[in-house]
């Protein structure tokens, strides 16, 4: 076996098979089939970078088909958001299609199946017919209604078209097996009555079809090669395969339905409908705040296309569900963003630094490294004064050996600056510090090439000049969930596990190199992390957020 045949997914190994087997190549053909009821999480850019890399590796066409057969949750705003999500990965769909395109064949399909005997309009309630569907190891009871006849059922079926009936009164059934042991497979619902408004096709219809039913039928009718499904459909394959052949003719492709493992990650909770709660009972912001798993969330956090697709490679592609740590994720916009984002200054908890031997009203512009990890990313000159700021916890009055940053008596370096010695500080009535006096050693200039800016210091702190700084309103974000599996228990409402340290929003002073009208702009601030600037930033408001610190700091509290 080839280096290459072992690096091939088992999803992959199956397309090889199938084209060993003489399947054409040029009648490849995959789709990506969200349902617009919802933004795209995390779980879906894995199936989205599944379907599409097939696609890329095929050279197959992938459409963006919506299965939109539930209008009661169904957007048009969904529709948007899925397809820049998709192209914001970096993926172009062949064709947009959508299930609500076929209604009217898959409505003559049914009609078909009746005028074959194996569908019936069943007028049970709800509650009757999960009565009488069984259980997994009993048999089910045939429903009263199973055979009627084909001309009672056309008449029912139309009518239920044409409004007459109100919802949950009849549905149309297919007529399959009420002793099968898949419990699918017992007369599965085809068609409900539904009162309500399609995003696409208004009034039209009153009667939509299940998943199920459209779902299958959509791949023939797109003539799907390969329908890639997650775990959960595994059950259904048997019922997708005898839909698809009660209306298949033999010179189409058949689709076949392959099941992979959709995406667990700890620390986060998938489910859409749990999502939208967020959303709806106000605990964030929206689809997009950046505390959520969305792909709108993540982008407007500051993750990348490229990090996403990494993060979805790197996890593979499994038979069996596991679960993901979080960590790796963020490991992935981590090493993409060293690579690329610029470095800059900031100051999120500031106090105030004098320097007491330097000149007053001096300033001057020295020269920075833009990213040491880019030769190509250059330089640029950041302002220094008499008077800066540093983060206060750069600074202990009385410390340890072990602490390397400003204290009293002992030296340090300010990043491309001058080596500074702490002399004292000032307090308030409290004795909260308010400010700290250092001198300077004036031939320390880092890159002056003196011998003092040669000398060693055992730390090197960040700093902004109050003089020139920016302020910005940063949004410090964390893990929504304190609990690293929030819905693993079913008794116990998700929301008990809510982070209450998820955000917290603190005003910061930034390098006046910054624009805060760059929207979506992603930078490191030294020596604290990853973070891009919001949405909603304006040159006279800026608006941060914070991506990832620097290192895993959940690891260490595990």
């Amino acid at each position: 076996m080839s280096a290459e045949e072992k690096s091939l997914n088992f999803i992959e190994q199956i397309i090889e098979d199938s084209l060993a087997k003489g399947f054409p190549q040029e009648k490849l053909r995959f789709r990506f089939p969200p349902e617009p009821n919802g933004y795209l999480h995390i779980g879906h850019a894995k199936s989205i970078c599944l379907n599409f890399g097939l696609g890329l590796k095929y050279d197959a066409p992938v459409n963006l088909r919506f299965d939109d057969t539930n209008p009661a949750k169904e957007e048009q705003e969904y529709v948007d958001a899925i397809k820049y999500d998709v192209q914001w990965l970096g993926f172009q769909w062949a064709e947009e299609r959508y299930a609500s395109d076929y209604f009217q064949q898959l409505y003559d399909w049914a009609v078909l199946l009746i005028n074959k005997g194996l569908a019936y309009v069943d007028s049970q309630s709800s509650e009757d017919m999960a009565k009488q569907k069984g259980t997994p190891t009993q048999a089910g009871t045939n429903s009263p209604y199973r055979n009627r006849s084909v001309q009672e059922n056309l008449n029912l079926f139309e009518r239920m078209k044409n409004g007459e009936f109100p919802e949950g009164s009849h549905v149309l059934r297919a007529k399959i097996d009420m002793a099968s042991s898949n419990m699918l497979m017992r007369d599965p619902i085809i068609y409900r009555v539904l009162h309500r408004d399609h995003h696409r096709t208004g009034n039209q219809w009153k009667v939509y079809p299940m998943y199920d039913w459209a779902h299958g039928e959509s791949d023939y009718i797109e003539q799907i090669s390969h329908s890639i499904c997650t775990l959960e459909f595994m059950m259904h394959r048997e019922l997708y395969d005898w839909f698809v052949n009660q209306i298949r003719e033999e010179q189409l492709v058949k689709p076949n339905q392959y099941e992979f493992a959709r995406l667990n990650l700890n620390y986060t909770v998938m489910s859409k409908r749990k999502l939208l709660q967020l959303v709806q009972e106000g605990i964030v912001t929206g689809w997009d705040d950046p505390r959520m798993p969305t792909i709108s969330g993540l982008r407007r956090r500051g993750y990348t296309p490229a990090s996403i697709r990494k993060f979805a490679e790197t996890i593979g592609v499994a038979k069996r569900e596991n679960l993901i740590d979080v960590s790796l994720l963020e490991f992935c916009i981590r090493e993409d963003l060293n690579k690329t984002a610029p470095r800059i200054m900031a100051v999120l908890d500031p106090v105030k630094l004098v320097i007491t031997n330097y000149p007053e009203g001096k300033e001057e512009w020295l020269e920075a490294e833009n990213n040491q990890e880019d030769e190509t990313a250059g330089f640029r000159q950041v302002p220094f004064s008499r008077e800066l700021f540093i983060e206060r916890e750069d600074f202990k009055e009385e410390a340890s050996n072990k602490f390397f940053r400003l204290t009293i008596g002992k030296e340090v370096r300010l990043k491309n600056a001058y080596i500074i010695k702490g002399e004292s500080v000032v307090k308030d009535a409290e004795g909260n510090i308010t400010e700290i006096h250092c001198t300077y050693d004036e031939d320390s200039r880092s890159g002056s090439g003196t011998e003092a800016s040669l000398r060693k210091v055992k730390g090197t702190l960040h700093w902004v000049s109050i003089q020139h700084a920016q302020k910005a309103q940063v949004n410090l974000y964390d893990r929504l969930f304190s609990e690293e599996f929030p819905d693993a228990d079913k008794e116990v409402d998700f929301k008990t596990f809510l982070n209450s340290d998820s955000l917290k929003t603190v005003t910061g002073y930034i390098e006046p190199s910054l624009n805060g009208d760059e929207v979506g702009k992603r930078f490191q601030f030294q020596r604290l992390g990853y973070f891009c600037i919001d949405l909603d930033s304006t040159k006279n408001n800026i608006i941060i957020n914070k991506t990832v610190g620097l290192k895993d700091t959940w690891a260490k509290q595990q």
